[in-house]
């Protein structure tokens, strides 16, 4: 496991999910208007030091964010060094041609900074709003992704499938400033899922939204197993998780909570579980897969999480529900100046 933190970069960065907004006095800020904030949020990511600034598309009225290439576009051009990306597209209901497309021209606007991270869609209402059955949620992604892994080569493409019409030596535009577009695949935890990033040579991205993170060990190792056996040796490997920084642990903990309350709630709900306590809540903070806590708690859970799975990257999600901008920024600030440097330090990398 230490070889991928020899061989690859470390890579922090944040990410969100467009949620709504609002005010400290608790009124809910309009979607336009949160929705504009996150250009501030991705010029404050590179402030702060971060590698990457990623948002995740959802089409609710919670979480608006429905078209992420055009805010990384707007970020893009107040920023120079971060890098910007999906986090993440959901493939399986888009046109592989268009995602390419849309992501090759955030990678000229940004000249060369722009990724994407493809997945499957662990939230589902893209399929109904773009009229996909989500009967073929597999045969959808499968089909799409290899689509999609032809077209990063830039040379004419043969594609034929059941998903969309046939591509017949047909070149698609722009190119990218590299070659190819980098490209991520999210999974959830699913080994077909690990495996199928392999055999594209793909790097990974592991989503851990709960429990402790260790009990994804098992994927990672999967994923070398199936890169070697696919001939690509080390691939990167990341952690993305959900996480709010404050100046002190106490203080991160109560910000976090109500937001964290509510949205679980809701999520339960819908599943027909029963709902979060405050007990679940602190100990998913201690050992499980929330990084809650002042700038020296969150650092050390994050080199233990990157180092039982031997990853050399780790995104936090910075915002979940209707939490204020300036705790948002400030969470963000924190993430790159404090948490970071610490994190590289304990890495043996500055």
């Amino acid at each position: 496991m230490a070889n991928i933190l020899e061989q690859y970069p470390i890579v922090i960065g944040v990410d969100s999910f467009g949620d709504v907004t609002r005010h400290r006095n608790g009124e809910l800020l309009s979607q336009p208007h949160s929705i504009h904030a996150l250009v501030r949020e991705g010029v404050v990511a590179e402030e702060s030091g971060l590698d990457f600034f990623g948002l995740g598309e959802h089409h609710t009225e919670e979480m608006p964010l429905s078209a992420p290439d055009i805010v990384l576009a707007a970020v893009a051009g107040q920023t120079s060094r971060i890098r910007l990306g999906s986090a993440v597209t959901v493939l399986s209901s888009d046109d592989p041609v268009r995602v390419f497309q849309r992501y090759a021209t955030l990678d000229a606007v940004s000249q060369g900074r722009a990724e994407v991270i493809l997945g499957r869609g662990s939230s589902k209402e893209s399929f109904p709003l773009f009229g996909f059955d989500l009967e073929d949620y597999d045969r959808l992604f499968e089909e799409k992704l290899e689509l999609f892994s032809r077209l990063r080569s830039e040379k004419p493409v043969t594609w034929s499938g059941t998903t969309r019409p046939a591509l017949d030596g047909l070149e698609v535009f722009p190119r990218t400033t590299a070659g190819a577009l980098p490209t991520w695949i999210g999974v959830g935890g699913n080994p077909a899922s690990v495996v199928r990033a392999a055999q594209y040579g793909f790097p990974l991205m592991l989503a851990v939204i709960g429990g402790n993170p260790a009990r994804f060990a098992k994927l990672s190792e999967l994923y070398r197993q199936a890169t070697a056996e696919a001939g690509f040796g080390e691939l990167p490997i990341g952690l993305h998780s959900t996480g709010h920084v404050a100046a002190t642990d106490e203080q991160a903990i109560e910000e976090y909570w109500p937001t964290y309350e509510t949205f679980q709630l809701e999520a339960r709900y819908e599943r027909g579980f029963p709902p979060i306590t405050r007990e679940f809540y602190e100990k998913e903070i201690a050992v499980g897969s929330l990084y809650v806590g002042s700038p020296e708690t969150v650092a050390r859970r994050i080199v233990r999480s990157m180092k039982a799975l031997g990853v050399n990257r780790f995104d936090l999600k910075y915002g979940l529900g209707p939490m204020p901008n300036d705790a948002l920024l400030e969470n963000i600030r924190l993430f790159g100046t404090e948490v970071a440097p610490r994190v590289r330090e304990a890495l043996g990398r500055s």
